[in-house]
């Protein structure tokens, strides 16, 4: 219990970093800008088309506005492209969630399968974040979690999509408040 605990309160700090992070608001922007064919277009996207930064991004919001299906979603397609960031959040999603052997997956791919060798987390990157979590525990952060306005449009969009429970891509109304968001954090 007390890892699984562990690994939730590290994931949400991973994901408030991601969330603050430059250039967060543009990365779902572009993701929001992907063409769609209508208004309940499922979170289906070609890897060239997609924004991965924004995937990531976007999974983060997900998870932090109590959606973890659907952020473990945009994560997986992350971590599919290649993001290490992603994987890295699928590997704490599922320690979370008691799930030992898909952390160990996610784990695996994160130090053993990924082609960019130069992109993020390594051993190094892991280790710090560690030491970063017990700082933001003891201290607290100043990273932000979703304000109200963010939460609310992904329930608008996780209701938008009553065939699919999977909250579909973002739209370019909630890119605009993550914008404003990123202005006031």
């Amino acid at each position: 219990m007390a890892r699984a605990a562990q690994a939730g309160q590290r994931l949400g700090v991973v994901s408030r970093w991601v969330l603050n992070g430059p250039g967060a608001a543009g990365h779902v922007g572009q993701l929001a800008e992907a063409e769609a064919t209508g208004p309940h277009t499922p979170p289906v996207v070609e890897e060239e088309e997609m924004d991965v930064a924004g995937a990531l991004v976007y999974a983060c919001l997900l998870h932090l506005t109590g959606h973890p299906e659907s952020a473990q979603f945009w994560w997986q397609l992350a971590a599919g492209a290649g993001n290490r960031a992603a994987a890295y959040c699928l590997h704490l999603h599922h320690l979370h969630l008691g799930e030992s052997r898909e952390a160990r997956h996610w784990h695996h791919q994160l130090t053993h399968s990924m082609t960019d060798e130069t992109s993020f987390p390594d051993n190094a990157f892991i280790e710090g974040l560690e030491a970063v979590v017990h700082y933001v525990r003891a201290n607290g952060t100043t990273a932000k979690g979703p304000t109200g306005d963010l939460e609310e449009s992904v329930d608008r969009l996780a209701a938008r999509s009553a065939v699919c429970p999977i909250v579909p891509r973002p739209d370019r109304r909630l890119a605009d408040q993550l914008h404003q968001f990123a202005g006031r954090h």
